[in-house]
């Protein structure tokens, strides 16, 4: 009874119950949540339930080197043993600077503990425990591998040290002209001591170039994995989570699964034979513990971290490591600062390309894997691989890939709506009753539209306008902007779900708990003020409250004198239309004088988007200065400020002149005989008789194509020219060297020569697509093609942005997150945005208001019942106003005494001449009750849309809450059985293993 009692309380103090070593959280007794569910009560019970197939996260754990093509086998095949101890002398260490054997980085208490755990795990005979390894995939490509396995893995253009043994996972440039040769020193000297261990070449391409190569060893890697808390996965096995399934039918799924059976293949999907990497080989995991190692999977020391993990705890112990005595004397971002350092980057796996095709020789690496199924343009409608993605990039540039091609493939059912309102306008343009009787209106004379040199002109010359504009503004136009709004809503809401289960997946559900390093330039700032965190209960520099409010007053300031200055540019713009008006009006080329309409909108818009895209180089440089100035506490805090200014000033910049043009322009012209002028000087702009849609339209689709034609030269052009250079230097240079091909050079040598990732992460390929989202969403009512172009430009941009990742940058460092951040919120304002916006574009922008007022109120259909089309006639009389011009003049072409102008005034010869007629007011009195219906309207839809869709699927919670339960019943009977074998082992009772 004793010894049993001490087993129990030996097996509780161990899977650690206080707060501080709590590996998995788990709410409530585990007896109640056994009878609320009705679950077996332990693992032996679950074990005797028939073979259930199993679902993602449950099938057993494979062995890390089966994660890994082929043809890296020479990589991941060294023996489990120990690696080399970090004090051992490095033979590659400059003169410059003297080697120091650092210190012992654990104390031997704690070395003692592991190596023993380690030992212990190395001689351990009982087969329960391991993993059973069923490849699946490997027979098959045993063939491929056989070419290249005689590469020697010795060969320094590996990814090696000299000795071919220690793996590279981080590499560091500076120049030997540097002067900050103490700083560096010193940095790297404390880099050893903090059990890295370094190795530095000479560069073949740049005599002045020094590259220094970092590894991270087996006990430094576990050493920072505990104190990053990187999970892990389990030792033991995985069990069947997904035990609903047994009660759900199965004979409905056999019959599912024989129907989907006789289907032809999707052509979307990819290919897994011929991307191994993609088979499941994700299990349970925990934040990784050194005094229990005995519980994770440690097959092989050298795949047991992936390469994405070690870069990132050399990016950690990069982060905090001192180069001068100081607080504020530590990071590698300083010393890139201050050229100390020229670049420092995690190495590529290789080339990306092979000279034997991957279906029968395997891929090369990683690289040559995500460039053969993810970046090549001959697959663009593949589905992308985004396990690999995210196994290479890191979960941050997973999830915006992830999200980029969630919000591609939403677009699609977009587009076709968008398409289909198009045709509608096309296939009933001809037929359309106020086209016809402005292309009929031979006799009716409009008043000039400028000043000085315009002149009179008939109202059929602009039959081809009003065709045009039919189009786009037609009786699809409310529908679309209805459906786009609740299309939006339904787009943020199932992308909830859907990161919902990549954070299941990628293994980030606990990931948001833990409490985020802060920036080493606000530890600097702050040093000398401090306060206790309250959830590490740990002191840290602190901002204080005025401090925080004076920098935010400042930043904000800056922001608004930015919107200032955009709104100055489009007055600007504004001001040069109303010159050109008069200018193309009398230009000597007949075909501009007769559509110096289109001729003053074209070239306003060219010189508006030479505006914007000239002030967008400003405002990134302005907004770059204003987040410093705040000193945000965290990476993901200065992040998130960077990209709500770099929207706001970009947002501002981009949409300014489209809001002047679609509820200013035209609306304060005045009238004949009482033009309104600005300065006194220029008349102001109206609309066409057909209305001021057509110029809208024209606004938004030479401005969407000109700035993604503009976007996608400035992301692959602009690098594909840089290394173009680089490469014609390093011929150059590699004819002297006696190079015969760049292929002799190793991998350090291409990455250097290669193009850093934008130096402000994701936030410029977030921020491209987010104001595309704007464009499709805002005024989508004007320009129903816009979904369709988005997707056009997408489908590009996805493979775009892949080549660019995989071949023209250097790889980024890998980073976690659990999902877009601050982009999600902004997409949710957009579409509130969007939402009034449409309402007050078909209200006042567009004729579908008028012309609905006319055909209830003043047509031939009144008390008749709406007839289509048939009810619109004499609408365009209706709408055209009379002034008086006097007696005509002798010449003039219209001997006329009347010309007509687009307004609802009453005619000269009224009582009150030129007055408001009672139709204008029914008008404006439809368009605001329009607004309000309409935005309530779709707030509803919206609202009831969003409430209905939950954010977690249901599967997936009841999934994460038996697995919890099942990580807790297998800490628990793997900890059970380790102390049996200790008692075994040691011959001790129990109660002397008690603390």
């Amino acid at each position: 009874m004793f010894a049993a009692f001490f087993l129990q309380a030996q097996i509780f103090f161990n899977l650690g119950i206080q707060s501080n070593t709590t590996m998995v959280h788990h709410s409530g007794s585990i007896q109640s949540f056994k009878q609320q569910k009705g679950m077996h009560n332990s693992i032996s019970e679950i074990l005797k339930e028939k073979t259930l197939k199993p679902s993602r996260r449950s099938l057993p754990c494979l062995a890390q080197s089966q994660t890994h093509p082929q043809n890296l086998n020479h990589f991941l095949s060294v023996p489990l043993s120990p690696e080399p101890k970090a004090t051992e002398n490095n033979h590659s260490v400059s003169a410059s600077c003297t080697h120091i054997t650092p210190p012992p980085t654990d104390s031997s208490k704690d070395q003692h503990v592991v190596e023993t755990e380690t030992r212990t795990y190395e001689s351990r005979a009982d087969e329960s425990l391991l993993i059973q390894q069923k490849p699946v995939w490997r027979g098959k490509l045993d063939v491929r591998a056989g070419s290249v396995q005689g590469h020697n893995p010795a060969n320094p253009s590996g990814l090696m040290f000299r000795d071919g043994k220690k793996r590279i996972d981080y590499i560091l440039v500076y120049k030997k002209s540097s002067a900050q040769v103490e700083k560096r020193c010193t940095f790297e000297r404390n880099l050893r001591a903090e059990g890295l261990m370094l190795e530095k070449e000479p560069s073949l391409t740049n005599n002045d170039i020094m590259f220094v190569k970092i590894h991270a060893p087996w006990d430094t890697l576990c050493k920072y994995a505990e104190q990053m808390n990187i999970r892990m996965p389990f030792r033991k096995k995985c069990y069947f989570s997904d035990w609903k399934k047994k009660t759900m039918g199965s004979w409905f799924h056999l019959r599912c699964r024989q129907v989907k059976s006789w289907l032809p293949r999707n052509p979307m999907k990819l290919d897994k034979e011929a991307l191994p990497d993609l088979e499941e080989t994700d299990c349970y995991t925990a934040p990784f513990s050194r005094t229990r190692m005995h519980h994770f999977t440690i097959n092989n020391r050298d795949s047991f971290f992936s390469n994405s993990t070690r870069s990132r705890i050399v990016h950690h112990v990069l982060q905090r490591t001192k180069y001068e005595d100081g607080k504020s004397k530590m990071g590698i971002n300083r010393l890139l600062g201050n050229n100390t350092y020229e670049a420092a980057f995690p190495p590529h796996e290789g080339s990306y390309k092979s000279r034997h095709p991957i279906k029968t020789h395997g891929a090369q690496n990683h690289r040559h894997l995500l460039y053969e199924r993810w970046a090549r343009w001959g697959i663009w409608y593949k589905y992308q691989p985004l396990d690999l993605i995210r196994r290479y990039f890191g979960e941050k540039i997973g999830l915006y890939f992830a999200w980029l091609g969630w919000y591609t493939g939403m677009l699609i059912p977009a587009a076709l709506v968008g398409l289909f309102v198009f045709l509608y306008g096309l296939f009933t343009m001809d037929s359309s009753q106020v086209s016809k009787e402005i292309c009929e209106a031979n006799t009716t004379i409009m008043c000039p539209m400028c000043e000085v040199n315009c002149s009179f002109w008939k109202l059929s010359d602009s039959c081809v306008y009003a065709k045009v504009t039919h189009l786009f503004d037609n009786g699809g136009t409310v529908f679309f902007a209805i459906f786009m709004a609740i299309w939006a809503t339904v787009f943020l809401e199932f992308w909830k779900r859907r990161r919902a289960e990549l954070t299941y997946d990628w293994d980030l559900i606990d990931w948001e708990e833990e409490e985020e390093e802060l920036r080493p330039q606000f530890e600097a700032k702050y040093s000398r003020k401090e306060r206790v965190n309250p959830i590490s209960g740990k002191p840290e520099p602190f901002q204080p409250f005025t401090d925080k409010l004076s920098r935010l007053m400042v930043s904000v300031s800056g922001i608004f004198f930015m919107i200032s200055l955009v709104l100055t540019a489009v007055f600007a713009v504004v001001v040069f239309r109303l010159i050109a008006m008069e200018k193309f009006a009398s230009f000597q080329w007949e075909f501009v004088k007769k559509n110096w309409q289109f001729a003053t909108s074209g070239t306003g818009v060219c010189i508006n988007f030479m505006i914007i895209m000239s002030l967008n180089v400003v405002y990134e440089k302005v907004a770059y200065l204003l987040t410093n100035l705040e000193h945000p506490r965290t990476e993901s805090e200065w992040e998130n400020s960077f990209a709500l200014k770099m929207f706001l000033f970009q947002f501002v910049n981009l949409n300014s002149s489209t809001f002047y043009i679609a509820f200013f322009l035209g609306r304060f012209a005045g009238r004949p005989g009482d033009y309104n002028k600005l300065f006194n000087r220029w008349r102001m702009e109206e609309c066409h008789p057909s209305g001021c849609l057509i110029d809208l339209c024209l606004q938004m689709g030479v401005i969407m194509v000109l700035k993604q034609i503009w976007n996608n030269f400035m992301e692959l052009g602009y690098p594909l020219l840089q290394n173009w250079w680089s490469r014609r230097k390093m011929r150059r240079v590699g004819e002297q060297n006696n190079l015969e091909s760049k292929e002799q050079l190793p991998q350090w040598d291409k990455d250097w020569n290669l193009q850093p990732m934008n130096a402000h992460g994701l936030v410029d390929e977030y921020l491209e697509m987010v104001l595309q989202f704007g464009f499709t969403t805002i005024f989508v009512a004007a320009f129903p093609l816009a979904p369709l172009l988005a997707l056009l430009n997408n489908i590009i941009e996805i493979r775009l942005d892949a080549y660019k990742f995989v071949t023209q940058w250097r790889r980024p460092m890998p980073a976690r997150a659990t999902d877009i951040g601050i982009w999600h919120g902004v997409l949710e304002g957009i579409g509130v945005v969007a939402v009034i916006t449409n309402a007050f574009v078909i209200a006042i922008t567009s004729d579908y208001i008028p012309r609905f007022v006319y055909a209830f109120k003043y047509g031939p259909c009144v008390d008749k019942g709406y007839q289509h089309e048939q009810c619109l006639r004499g609408y365009m009389n209706s709408s055209l106003s009379v002034f008086d011009m006097g007696e005509p003049k002798n010449g003039s072409q219209y001997q006329t005494r009347y010309c007509r102008y687009r307004d609802y005034r009453a005619p000269p010869w009224s009582s009150e001449p030129y007055g408001f007629t009672l139709q204008f007011w029914h008008v404006l009195a439809a368009r605001l009750a329009f607004i309000i219906v309409f935005e309530h309207l779709v707030f509803g839809i919206k609202t009831f849309i969003a409430h209905l869709i939950p954010d977690v699927p249901k599967g997936l919670c009841e999934r994460m809450r038996r697995e919890k339960y099942l990580m807790q019943e297998m800490m628990y009977e793997a900890e059970l059985e380790h102390l049996q074998k200790e008692r075994k082992k040691n011959g001790k009772r129990y109660h002397h293993e008690w603390p």
